[in-house]
């Protein structure tokens, strides 16, 4: 049986403490720049609702060890707070299919550092590993060894695999989102980086930074 979690709601539609996740994201969903995060045993969900969220949202359990093995699901290092010199990318849809938008944001202040959309007739996959790479070649313009965050371990496992699996039928009305997809896939596999890509703990931390609350 799984162990009881206890969740705090710092930013939501009702700040609080709920005992089950779906209770908690009903309170968070959609919400812009929610804050939440689970906890092992209502004694510390408690004494984190009463010490706020700017002393307790963003924290892990534990300190992320030297050398940690990577996280099941991602392409960089298991981390167990969230390193805010880094960006984090997303994606806003209307529709699946339909208009596609994506940003990347610097993780600790939120200025959003590249902006591209609506794109007609596209899928949040597909977003989502088009921002991982524009992340990625942004990046190395820079010449930075930032790491990137994402929320989507379909982009991830996308990335893993330098292949697309995306069922979106190409066609005239998909041209656009294909064309930039193709792309992207091209500069992955003709460029080489240092970044970790890392999938945002949203459980733990809230929706990424870069999250364009329309869930």
């Amino acid at each position: 049986m799984a162990k009881q979690k206890f969740y705090v709601v710092w930013e939501g539609k009702t700040p609080g403490i709920y005992n089950t996740w779906n209770e908690c994201k009903a309170q968070v969903e959609g919400v812009a720049n929610a804050r939440y995060k689970s906890y092992e045993s209502l004694q510390e969900a408690e004494a984190a609702l009463k010490a706020g969220a700017n002393k307790s949202w963003g924290k892990g359990k534990t300190p992320a060890k030297a050398g940690a093995k990577p996280a099941k699901g991602g392409s960089g290092a298991s981390m167990e707070e969230i390193d805010y010199d880094s960006i984090s990318v997303d994606v806003g849809t209307r529709g699946n299919p339909g208009p596609v938008e994506y940003k990347g944001v610097d993780t600790r202040t939120g200025e959003i550092l590249f902006y591209v959309g609506p794109v007609e007739n596209g899928t949040n996959n597909l977003g989502e590993f088009i921002a991982i790479v524009h992340g990625l070649a942004y990046l190395k313009k820079l010449g930075s060894n930032k790491t990137i965050y994402t929320d989507s371990r379909t982009a991830l496992a996308w990335m893993k695999n330098r292949k697309i699996a995306s069922t979106l039928v190409r066609s005239p009305a998909t041209a656009k989102i294909w064309e930039m997809a193709d792309r992207a896939l091209q500069w992955l596999n003709t460029n080489s980086y240092e970044n970790k890509v890392v999938k945002w703990n949203t459980e733990e931390w809230g929706e990424i930074r870069a999250d364009f609350g329309r869930k």
